[in-house]
């Protein structure tokens, strides 16, 4: 299986990237395409001290910085790292493409180049979370801000398949994030999607509120991009403060310092569970093909990990299985629509 990397993208540059993408190369039996300015690449590699027989790299004249304008890619930027990668999933040289980079721009390049799963109206990144119980996934997160019942309706029927082949979930439990569990609680377009959800062949289980969202009450928590989004940066943020916090007041006594080598490794358990660089990158789901969006500040293990799930999906063929749940939800509600009897 190939795989084609944005190697120009992230926070921190290049480094990480290349990094991971090594790790992915020696670990996970995958060829890596990297793509960017060529020279830049050898020269980033031969300093690593790092290479592999199945990395290659496809030049790439372009970089979009962070702070460039998502619109700029398709405008100007079309030998982008980001662009050209994701035209190598269109032509079918590649499984799947994962960036680190504009998230915006990744966006942007999978709509134009990839197209959406026909009956897929809006796009939803998928993030991964930790719980009490395991992990849960919510969508969207950022990809699609303002949202109609039915959007909502489509992330739950994508958020379904998703949890059933990658992450092994027969029949995963899906909440709508509103601010009571009462079906009539929420703005109109929530209740509005409690009605749809409600009448769709998945394992609905109503209003999901912000505090249950760790607590494991649901596998797949859908919402609309905004408030996923903030949701997560919340979250993000949280956990940091936790960890600043505890090393604080541990360090800050002595029977803190005493006590350290029996926390530490409670402690390292913790850091795992929240940590972003576990679970690698976001799937963009809803477009006509695999796109992993990662965070910027990814790590090499978090770009190998990426590099991972974009492996999965494409083994589990996921667009397919979702392309064809999308088609039996919309002739169930144009069977309902008439007022037919479902089959």
């Amino acid at each position: 299986m190939r795989i084609a990397v944005d190697a120009m993208g992230g926070d921190y540059g290049s480094t990480p990237v290349l990094e991971g993408a090594v790790l992915a190369a020696k670990e996970l039996g995958v060829e890596v395409i990297l793509v960017g300015d060529e020279s830049h690449i050898r020269e980033q590699l031969q300093r690593l001290g790092s290479s592999h027989p199945r990395l290659t790299i496809r030049h790439a004249s372009q970089t979009v910085d962070m702070h460039e304008s998502p619109a700029l890619v398709a405008r100007k930027k079309r030998d982008s790292s980001v662009w050209v990668a994701t035209e190598l999933v269109k032509a079918g040289d590649v499984s799947a493409v994962v960036s680190a980079g504009n998230t915006g721009a990744t966006m942007v390049a999978a709509f134009f180049i990839l197209g959406m799963l026909k009956g897929v109206e809006r796009p939803a990144i998928a993030a991964t979370l930790p719980t009490l119980t395991g992990t849960a996934v919510m969508l969207d997160v950022g990809a699609t801000v303002d949202c109609n019942a039915q959007h909502l309706g489509q992330f739950a029927i994508m958020g379904h398949e998703y949890g059933r082949h990658v992450f092994g979930k027969p029949n995963p439990r899906i909440g709508l994030l509103s601010i009571g569990e009462e079906d009539t609680k929420g703005n109109e377009v929530t209740k509005e999607a409690f009605k749809l959800l409600k009448a769709c062949p998945i394992n609905f289980i109503g209003n999901v509120e912000g505090r249950d969202v760790y607590s494991g009450a649901a596998d797949i928590i859908v919402c609309d991009g905004f408030i996923g989004n903030v949701a997560l940066k919340i979250s993000e943020g949280l956990a940091d403060a936790i960890k600043k916090i505890l090393m604080k007041e541990i360090a800050g006594t002595f029977l803190g310092r005493l006590s350290y080598p029996f926390l530490a490794a409670p402690l390292l358990r913790l850091r795992r569970r929240v940590d972003y660089a576990e679970f690698g990158g976001a799937p963009l789901l809803g477009v006509n093909g695999i796109c992993m969006i990662c965070h910027g500040r990814s790590s090499a293990k978090a770009i190998k990990n990426a590099i991972r799930r974009a492996k999965g999906l494409a083994e589990s063929r996921l667009n397919e299985l979702i392309q064809r749940d999308i088609e039996e939800s919309l002739a169930l509600h144009q069977r309902a629509d008439k007022g037919e009897a479902p089959e």
